[in-house]
């Protein structure tokens, strides 16, 4: 069963995940580089090596935020950020920057809708308690 400290812990990570991979794509964009296959292979191999080093020490939480989650699924921000330039090959640092500016919205969205994903479970939550006939 899901939980309200899952909802709030998986938003969280897929917002952080999203914004790390904008900010490698903008700080590509700055320096120059456009998007290409070797590049989005890059990020790939990147994210391998990434997910087969994964710490195993636990750090916890650090101010609400469980760092072990993020740091057990940073891998997936490179998958993310690679997603872009293989759908968009030849597009060039400006248009980069704007792929990494549209996955940092999407983390922000992410983050801003998290109420209405908990006010949503406590609806459902409601609803099927008003429907259970069992009295449970």
């Amino acid at each position: 069963m899901v939980s309200p400290v899952a909802i709030r812990d998986g938003t969280l990570q897929l917002t952080l995940l999203l914004l790390v991979a904008g900010f490698v794509l903008l700080g590509l964009s700055v320096v120059g580089v456009g998007a290409s296959l070797p590049l989005a292979a890059g990020f790939v191999v990147l994210a391998v090596g990434l997910y087969l080093t994964r710490p195993e020490t636990t750090v916890g939480r650090v101010l609400g935020v469980d760092i072990d989650l993020i740091l057990r699924w940073l891998w997936l921000a490179m998958v993310l950020a690679a997603v872009p330039l293989v759908i968009r090959p030849t597009a060039t640092p400006g248009e980069v920057q704007s792929l990494g500016g549209l996955l940092g919205l999407a983390g922000m969205a992410n983050y801003f809708l998290r109420p209405l994903y908990l006010l949503g479970y406590d609806l459902s939550r409601k609803l099927a308690r008003l429907g259970n006939v069992d009295g449970r």
